[in-house]
C-alpha cells in the first residue's frame, strides 16, 4: 500500500542517542506507526507505535524511558528518538504501519543501528 524508508542509523557508543525517521512514499497513512528491531541472530521484535495523530503511544519494556516515537502528521513523518543506547539495542531498525495496531501491511527495508560498547 505505501513505501516506507528509514533513515538516521549508523553507529554509536553505548550511552549516545539517534534519531531515526521513517519517510513514507505517499502522503496517505494508517492508524498505527511502529517501530520494530532485529538484533542479530535474533527474531524482529516490537519496539514502539504511535497513532496517526501521534496521541498514543506503547513501548516495549526494554525501551520505556529511553526511547521516544512521535509522528508529524503534517510531513507524514515517523521518528524514534533513542537515548541513553545499550549495546543490546543495536539491530535491524525497522519501520511498519497498518490499519490498527497488531497489523501491519507495510514495512520499510530497515536501517542499521550498531551501539558500541
Amino acid at each position: 500500500q505505501v513505501q516506507l524508508v528509514e533513515s538516521g542509523g549508523g553507529l554509536v557508543q553505548a550511552g549516545g542517542s539517534l534519531k531515526l525517521t521513517c519517510t513514507p512514499s505517499s502522503r496517505d497513512s494508517f492508524s498505527a506507526w511502529g517501530w520494530f528491531r532485529q538484533p542479530p541472530g535474533k527474531e524482529r521484535e516490537f519496539v514502539a507505535v504511535v497513532s496517526r495523530n501521534g496521541r498514543n503511544t506503547r513501548y516495549a519494556d526494554s525501551v520505556k524511558g529511553r526511547f521516544t516515537i512521535s509522528r508529524d502528521d503534517a510531513k507524514n513523518m515517523v521518528y524514534l528518538q533513542m537515548n541513553k543506547l545499550k549495546p543490546d539495542d543495536t539491530g535491524i531498525f525497522y519501520c511498519a504501519t497498518g490499519p490498527v495496531d497488531s497489523s501491519y501491511t507495510s514495512w520499510g527495508q530497515g536501517t542499521q543501528v550498531t551501539v558500541s560498547p
